[in-house]
């Protein structure tokens, strides 16, 4: 069996049980966006990792070392944002190619401090050490949140509304951008690459988030919601119906995908990097909090779909207009790319 056939969560799947957590300590390990421990007798420390590979899930040759150190960062910070935990500080190891200059690790680091100085999340440590090619990243950091206040995967529950943060799909269009080496000057086309290598963590969301009652699951949107909220699903035992129709667009990537012919609703749903958040809210909740959650931030809560009663978990049911469509899209899975 190769690692492509069964993906990323396969794998996990095979040995996860092997390492179940004691419950009774109140630690809760694989299956979220990141780990949950005791901290005090208030806290609970989040921590999550992560790892960016040269040539996987970066082009050296297509993006700044300043970007790319942002970047870094910010992915994690997402995981931390996901959970409604507040980061507190961040680890760095990498592995450095030998034609490496100490000038762009220099700009790498002056992005990764820029995001660091922005969320007030220092630098504590790490590792360097030679890579025989490839340039590896791999960051650590660190979050708390109250007791009992994290949003996990396992929380849905049957007609809780599945919303987003933000418009879906602008991180695809920039990777097309840069893969198919396409040169416009249309500022649209600099935004969609620009959220692609500068991709904003919502830490600020997931922090009121998390103070709302009313939201249940949470995580944030890396592989793209075909496979992200498929990962809700089977943590809760649920199925959902998701209404293409709602899936919120920038006016950048309906103008780009128009001029290109590529499908919006497509990249939306499986291109993955776009770093918003995925989450259901109680139904009876819903009203209030888009409200409030609107008058705070840049792009209201966009209702997407809803969670249902079903017996295979997982599944999810796509409409258009009202009616069923034959939606066969798929997230990220690092093992085809």
């Amino acid at each position: 069996m190769k690692l492509s056939e069964i993906g990323e969560f396969g794998f996990i799947e095979r040995f996860s049980e092997n390492f179940a957590q004691k419950k009774e300590k109140g630690v809760t390990g694989i299956g979220d966006d990141c780990a949950i421990m005791p901290l005090d007798n208030k806290f609970e420390q989040v921590v999550t990792t992560d790892m960016l590979i040269e040539d996987i899930h970066f082009l050296r040759e297509k993006v700044s070392p300043f970007l790319l150190g942002y970047k870094s960062l910010a992915v994690n910070l997402s995981d931390i944002a996901a959970m409604g935990a507040q980061p507190t500080a961040s680890f760095l190891s990498i592995a450095i190619p030998p034609d490496v200059e100490v000038e762009y690790l220099d700009r790498f680091m002056e992005g990764y401090k820029e995001l660091s100085e922005k969320y007030d999340v220092p630098l504590l440590g790490g590792d360097t050490t030679k890579s025989p090619g490839k340039l590896t990243i791999n960051v650590c950091v660190l979050g708390k949140i109250e007791r009992g206040k994290a949003r996990r995967r396992s929380s849905a529950r049957p007609g809780d509304i599945i919303c987003v943060t933000g418009p879906l799909g602008d991180s695809g269009g920039g990777l097309k951008i840069i893969l198919e080496n396409i040169d416009k000057t249309d500022d649209a086309y600099h935004r969609l690459t620009r959220w692609h290598n500068q991709p904003e963590p919502a830490v600020k969301e997931g922090l009121w988030l998390a103070s709302y009652p009313g939201v249940r699951a949470m995580m944030d949107i890396s592989d793209g919601i075909a496979s992200d909220l498929t990962h809700i699903l089977k943590a809760s035992r649920c199925e959902a119906t998701i209404q293409l129709e709602k899936i919120p667009l920038s006016d950048d990537l309906i103008k780009v995908s128009g001029k290109e012919g590529w499908n919006a609703i497509n990249l939306a749903v499986t291109a993955g990097e776009d770093y918003r958040l995925l989450l259901t809210v109680e139904k009876s909740c819903f009203s209030e909090l888009a409200n409030r959650y609107n008058k705070q931030f840049p792009y209201p809560l966009s209702p997407i779909g809803v969670i249902v009663d079903g017996n295979t978990p997982g599944k999810i049911e796509w409409t258009e207009n009202g009616k069923t469509v034959d939606f066969s899209g798929q997230g990220f899975n690092h093992f085809n790319a």
